[in-house]
């Protein structure tokens, strides 16, 4: 499967996009400004990381996310399914909606408790979802117009499928994410193999100001700490022989068996393998 990209703007701005992307490890989705988006998935399967959570999509489902940072991942099994990945997204700005439906997000207190949620595909979103795809493979067909109310078409749609108490409330919570305590993310994504930089991405930070805010938290540098919680899991994973060490070196975030084997051999003396041996001698 090639990259390939097809978009449909209004005013200026991207508000429905066609995605198909060979398999990869992780992208980073990074909100620039202030938009709240839904995905529908058509082809292949993923996960997505946000700060504290972790899901798997796969066709037939959606992802409705609020504006923070998270991360789409595959794993083997998901890259196993079909040659990459194919989505529809709906992305959706404050300053338009309310120009949309007349209204002012300030004028709404109205929240719901989740920053990501997988949906359900029902036959009206997969009828909507059907009808932006004939015209992202025929741009011809879509004026400022059409756009325009397939936009409020959508809005309408899952708002009414959230069970909002109207579709103003609900745009009004799409714009109001619920930012994690720093604990909470770090402790939510220890076992990742998330880079420092990704951390940091999760968290909204710079990387200085990532490395500096986690030594007042945890008393140690984040490479320290995170690796010492990493090889301390996959000792106690090593006391049964049900897992084998590549699949430990996995489940605890090591990129690598050989980063593993050597991340281990720093911290205990010994390679995994003869760590195992040692408790069952």
């Amino acid at each position: 499967m090639n990259y390939g990209q097809k978009v449909l703007k209004y005013k200026e701005r991207i508000v429905f996009e066609k995605l198909t992307i060979p398999y990869f490890d992780r992208i980073p989705k990074e909100f620039f400004e202030i938009e709240a988006c839904f995905i529908f998935v058509n082809k292949g399967e993923f996960s997505v990381r946000s700060p504290t959570n972790y899901l798997d999509f796969e066709p037939g489902q959606g992802l409705l996310a609020k504006c923070l940072n998270y991360f789409f991942e595959t794993n083997a099994n998901q890259r196993q399914v079909g040659e990459g990945v194919e989505v529809i997204g709906v992305l959706l700005y404050p300053s338009m909606v309310e120009e949309l439906f007349d209204f002012e997000l300030s004028a709404y207190s109205y929240t719901v408790d989740f920053n990501l949620k997988q949906v359900q595909i029902d036959a009206l979103l997969n009828n909507f979802r059907d009808s932006v795809n004939l015209l992202l493979d025929h741009p011809e067909l879509a004026d400022e117009a059409m756009i325009k109310t397939k936009l409020r078409e959508f809005v309408l749609l899952i708002s009414k499928s959230q069970g909002a108490p109207s579709h103003y409330d609900f745009l009004a919570a799409m714009f109001k994410p619920d930012f994690a305590a720093f604990r909470n993310v770090i402790q939510s994504n220890l076992f990742s193999s998330c880079s420092l930089d990704e951390l940091a991405a999760l968290c909204h930070m710079s990387l200085s100001t990532f490395k500096r805010r986690f030594k007042e938290a945890f008393k140690e540098t984040p490479k320290k700490y995170i690796a010492e919680k990493k090889v301390h899991k996959a000792a106690e994973m090593l006391k049964s022989n049900n897992y084998r060490i590549a699949e430990i070196a996995y489940e605890c975030g090591f990129e690598t068996l050989s980063s593993f084997n050597r991340t281990f051999k720093t911290s205990f003396g010994v390679s995994p393998s003869d760590y195992r041996v040692s408790l069952n001698a």
